[in-house]
């Protein structure tokens, strides 16, 4: 980094440059916009980041991101509650939401099964989806498992398949509309749209 910067400078231009998706070249440009911007627009930055957790929690039922103790999908009476689409973060549900082909809730997992990383079941929110289905009235429910299609993925829905499949509820998985190991947070809205309209019992 040049020296001759100011430090503050040089300071917002590592700080950007740790974000992912953005290199060192793009946090000088994006540090250097925020200083030709007015000040009121660098301050608004500024809060959003410095309130980005204020007043945050996980919803108690999918583990989505919420501002109360239910997130606004668990809450909206609308959605189909018997129907639940396991993902692997919070990026997915966005992805999905996005398509408008998908009607009912969600459970977000924070992460797969990553053994070679320490990543095993405890580690993500399988035993919540567990509970969540044992403590429903009726058993009802389509699980639709939309983990990604790459390998820790793969894995994670098998072991899901193995866990869920005794409990008697539907389980289903999203079609190969999405490349092999590709995200779903990348994939266009149309191709998630045909992922959740293909998708087929998972045996």
């Amino acid at each position: 980094m040049a020296s001759f910067l100011p430090k503050n400078v040089q300071k917002l231009i590592e700080e950007l440059s740790r974000l992912p998706g953005i290199g060192p070249k793009s946090a000088q440009r994006l540090t250097m916009h925020l200083l030709y911007s007015p000040e009121q627009r660098a301050q608004q930055l500024a809060d959003a980041i410095n309130y980005l957790k204020t007043g945050l929690k996980f919803c108690q039922v999918c583990w989505n991101i919420a501002e109360n103790d239910l997130c606004g999908i668990c809450a909206d009476q609308r959605r189909r509650q018997e129907q639940i689409c396991v993902v692997e973060d919070i990026l997915d549900v966005v992805a999905l939401e996005k398509t408008t082909e998908y009607h009912g809730t969600y459970h977000v997992l924070h992460g797969v099964l990553s053994p070679v990383d320490g990543i095993g079941p405890e580690e993500l929110k399988i035993q919540a989806l567990v509970d969540r289905i044992h403590a429903a009235s009726s058993k009802d429910f389509e699980i639709i498992l939309a983990t990604n299609p790459g390998m820790e993925g793969e894995t994670t829905a098998m072991y899901l398949l193995r866990i869920l499949k005794p409990m008697g509820v539907r389980i289903t998985r999203i079609a190969r509309g999405l490349p092999a190991g590709g995200d779903l947070d990348y994939a266009d809205e149309l191709t998630l749209a045909r992922a959740i309209q293909g998708r087929a019992d998972y045996s």
